[in-house]
């Protein structure tokens, strides 16, 4: 099996690959391709962050200075703001006068997202391999 070296940034790229055919297929009113995708979307976001976790067990990340809890309160929030598209999506469905906020919702999102993936990404540019034994 690949080492999370390899699959965190091959599932984060998939991810935000994903994450613009969401954007481009909601935006286009394109319901069924654009709910398939974010049910895709959503499995290779898990993933990636399964991925992060094990590839943070290889870095000492205190050493990476203040953008690990920057970082970390980034994704915390980019998790719990997938409630809102989620919610306010259920509810387009049943009455398109909630497109407005799903989209507004879904871009803030989208951008906590963003923001976590780079401070994520620099945490583990800038920390400290741990010392590995081998086996």
């Amino acid at each position: 099996m690949s080492s999370p070296q390899v699959l965190f940034p091959v599932f984060l790229v998939v991810t935000v690959l994903l994450l613009g055919a969401v954007v481009a297929t909601g935006v286009k009113g394109r319901v069924r391709p654009h709910l398939t995708f974010v049910v895709i979307t959503v499995a290779s976001l898990l993933t990636t962050i399964y991925f992060a976790e094990q590839l943070g067990e290889l870095y000492d990340l205190k050493a990476a200075g203040r953008i690990t809890p920057i970082h970390l309160t980034l994704a915390k929030l980019a998790t719990v703001a997938y409630l809102g598209p989620t919610v306010t999506g259920w509810l387009t469905l049943r009455n398109r006068q909630h497109k407005s906020l799903h989209f507004r919702l879904a871009m803030v999102t989208l951008g906590l997202t963003i923001a976590a993936a780079i401070t994520g990404t620099w945490m583990i540019l800038v920390a400290e391999p741990l010392a590995t034994t081998p086996s």
